[in-house]
């Protein structure tokens, strides 16, 4: 179930609809490593500013080992455009859903160490489904870049804290992608 954060800006949302504000022709692919490229034929049609929590639980480490560490959980962000007008929300799926209704899943393709060791890696990923007709619904690829924060906890994690959740602030631009004309 996804998340219902407030939206600001219903004029703004009412123009994603209409293809508006967000859809700016002036949004420019940023300059990433080869492996974060989206495949040829791809074009930038989106840039979106995150802003939230990368969620992590001290748990049993999912490779069998019966070791205790932060297992990451799920985003929690709001995600605006350069003039702080609302987008959307990012959350598990991982998921980004806009104000219009529309979706999109991903899935991780590819990834890269971010330039600041505190912050979580850099994405490419790769649309699994898209609903909806609006802003995320031609969706075929996502970046994930410029993070700052939202790193697993630097605390100890081990069966005195086993169930603690950690909520780590993070930003982060993800540039959407579709099919180029």
């Amino acid at each position: 179930m996804s998340p219902r954060l407030p939206f600001a800006g219903a004029g703004c949302a009412a123009l994603l609809v209409a293809g508006g504000c967000a859809l700016s022709p002036s949004v420019t692919a940023p300059d990433v490593p080869a492996s974060l490229r989206p495949p040829a034929g791809q074009v930038v049609f989106l840039e979106a500013l995150a802003s939230g929590v990368q969620i992590y639980d001290c748990a049993l480490k999912p490779d069998g080992s019966g070791a205790h560490g932060w297992v990451f959980r799920a985003p929690e962000a709001t995600l605006s455009d350069r003039a702080g007008g609302a987008l959307g929300t990012h959350y598990a799926g991982p998921t980004w859903a806009g104000p219009d209704g529309s979706t999109v899943v991903a899935e991780v393709a590819a990834r890269e160490a971010a330039p600041m060791a505190t912050a979580i890696p850099w994405l490419l990923l790769s649309a699994k489904s898209v609903t909806g007709a609006g802003l995320f619904g031609k969706t075929t690829s996502i970046q994930r870049v410029h993070t700052v924060g939202g790193a697993a906890p630097a605390t100890p994690c081990g069966p005195d804290n086993a169930g603690q959740q950690a909520r780590m602030h993070y930003t982060a631009a993800y540039y959407f992608y579709r099919a180029g004309p």
